[in-house]
């Protein structure tokens, strides 16, 4: 996997193209410029490392989910690492404190058990908090604030006894938002928390701010950052990790097969449940290059994968040709939730992972073997 041929590199691969991305850091620099912020890489949404010394000239660090993430960020990016989990493992904990700058627990009782083995290591030390304010639509799988959610302390369980042991609070509550939502979030929090902001030194809004999509008010942002430090005198950081890469990636596919069964139907070599999952999840109908909507164009055709899993279907398009064994099918913004969350399932191969540097020129970055799947079983 991965040769080069006339045709290009062989399919599914990831391209990660430069310019794009380089187009990203530059709006999240021009925010941290403005607003006084510091702004960290979401490794959840984005683990490409070979990225990271490119990202870590305009951002301040990494933030990660727990052990793995720590250490990726550490070694491979530097900077500040920041590391928030739901719960941690007491056999991990030490590790985790090796690597981080920034611990930020879930709950009291973390913050009881952990607490001080943090602060004695030299960590600063974060307590989530729920605001409980839920602002998305049709994403509920994503609201850390919908009834029972299991993350962020909320402020009826809220131990102020604590606050000696606290340095600042996380909260993150957005997917995939404008900043308006933002503002009503901010205003919950100030409402359930506020009289302690003045008491802490780092306020985290975490991530799901789709700050360098063209349409998203960036002004309201750097105002928002802006008033919370006035006021309350602190640190802001913001965690995004779509907006990093949004539209800085596409994944490449190939037609195996046509027929049809009602409707024309196409195999892909590449499958929604094993590299793209998101689109199963969330769900999602992810863009395709040159395409349309069902019966927009002259063919229509289902897309689907090479697993068996019978819903392992990517969506209905439409296209101003034939779809045909070989076509090649692109799909748009494949940077973000898609490496990270791939699969081996039905020991689908891993599609390759190719960038493109600003000069045009592409180079293979990995490539994955029947030995991926093989090690994990």
């Amino acid at each position: 996997m991965g040769k080069e041929t006339q045709a290009g590199w062989r399919t599914p691969y990831f391209l990660v193209e430069e310019e794009k991305l380089l187009h990203n850091l530059e709006i999240l620099r021009e925010v941290k410029e403005r607003s006084g912020c510091k702004i960290l890489l979401a490794q959840k949404a984005f683990s490409m490392y070979s990225c990271y010394p490119l990202i870590a000239k305009y951002l301040d660090g990494s933030a990660a989910s727990g052990l793995y993430e720590a250490k990726l960020g550490r070694e491979e990016f530097g900077k500040e690492t920041h590391v928030f989990s739901p719960a941690y493992r007491a056999d991990e904990f030490d590790e985790i404190l090796s690597y981080a700058d920034h611990v930020v627990f879930n709950s009291p009782s973390q913050v009881q058990r952990y607490g001080r083995q943090a602060k004695k290591a030299g960590k600063s030390i974060g307590l989530r908090i729920n605001p409980e304010c839920s602002t998305q639509e049709g994403h509920a799988i994503y609201d850390p604030c919908a009834p029972g959610s299991r993350l962020g302390t909320t402020i009826a369980n809220f131990r102020e006894e604590q606050m000696e042991l606290l340095d600042g609070f996380h909260f993150h509550t957005l997917c995939e938002q404008d900043s308006d939502a933002l503002e009503t979030t901010v205003a919950a929090v100030e409402k359930r928390f506020g009289r302690w902001l003045s008491r802490i030194k780092w306020l985290n809004l975490g991530g799901g701010h789709h700050i360098t999509r063209a349409d998203y008010d960036r002004e309201r942002l750097i105002g928002i950052i802006r008033r919370l430090k006035e006021t309350y005198g602190v640190e802001v950081y913001l965690e995004p990790g779509e907006a990093v890469v949004l539209h800085a990636g596409i994944l490449v596919s190939s037609v195996l097969d046509t027929l049809h069964n009602g409707m024309n139907l196409a195999i892909l070599d590449t499958s929604a449940a094993c590299h793209m999952p998101d689109v199963l999840e969330m769900p999602y109908r992810p863009p395709v290059r040159e395409s349309g909507l069902p019966a927009e164009k002259a063919w229509t055709y289902r897309l689907g994968g090479p697993t068996c899993l019978a819903g392992d279907v990517i969506g209905d398009y439409s296209f101003d040709y034939p779809l045909e064994p070989g076509s090649r099918i692109v799909f748009e913004d494949m940077a973000l939730y898609t490496m990270v969350k791939t699969n081996t399932f039905n020991g689908m191969p891993l599609p390759s992972i190719v960038y493109r540097e600003k000069d045009g020129t592409e180079r293979l970055v990995n490539s994955f073997s029947y030995e991926d799947f093989k090690s994990r079983l």
